[in-house]
């Protein structure tokens, strides 16, 4: 005999996981919605705003790829290819890093800051809409707890009782 569901702890209107993907996806449309004007994707205006901003901040500082990845916590061999994405649209320059050969030096582009700073507009104005029915600033804080958790340590799986689990499903199926 089969079992059926999930033998999940939450009803699915209830499942925390469930809930975020919902959102996050609902969220992502709407950011996709205030971006599309701009010709910029998600990702693209995420590193554009993150660079035009440490350049504002710290115009003295070398921001390098891995630095902006680390800021932005993209990974960085896809903030490599989105970078040479936004440098062929004359958004930013990658320029040689004055003392490590192998880095290269980030700064955006008149065009690109400016681009940036017109879609912030339009991102903070969807930002503002979507979360009209929460409280913002108290769900921002929640988030960031989660944003600071290390899920290295926190989530850290046991593979050898997962292996286990696995052996033993795989043993169930073969029973029924």
């Amino acid at each position: 005999m089969t079992d059926r569901g999930l033998s999940s702890r939450f009803p699915a209107e209830a499942s925390p996981g469930l809930l975020l993907w919902r959102v996050t996806n609902r969220w992502q449309a709407a950011m996709r919605a205030a971006l599309a004007p701009h010709e910029l994707t998600h990702v693209q205006y995420v590193l554009l705003a993150s660079l035009t901003w440490l350049n504002d901040q710290e115009p003295d500082r070398l921001v390098t790829q891995v630095d902006l990845a680390g800021f932005a916590a993209t990974d960085p061999m896809m903030t490599s290819q989105v970078v040479r994405s936004l440098e062929r649209g004359g958004l930013l320059e990658r320029l040689p890093h004055p003392t490590d050969g192998r880095a290269r030096v980030l700064r955006a582009t008149r065009e690109g800051a400016a681009a940036a700073r017109r879609a912030t507009a339009d991102v903070e104005a969807a930002d503002v809409a979507f979360f009209a029915r929460v409280d913002a600033r108290a769900f921002a804080g929640e988030l960031s707890v989660l944003a600071e958790t290390d899920t290295e340590t926190d989530t850290e799986i046991d593979t050898d009782t997962e292996n286990e689990r696995e052996a033993e499903a795989g043993d169930d199926a073969r029973a029924d």
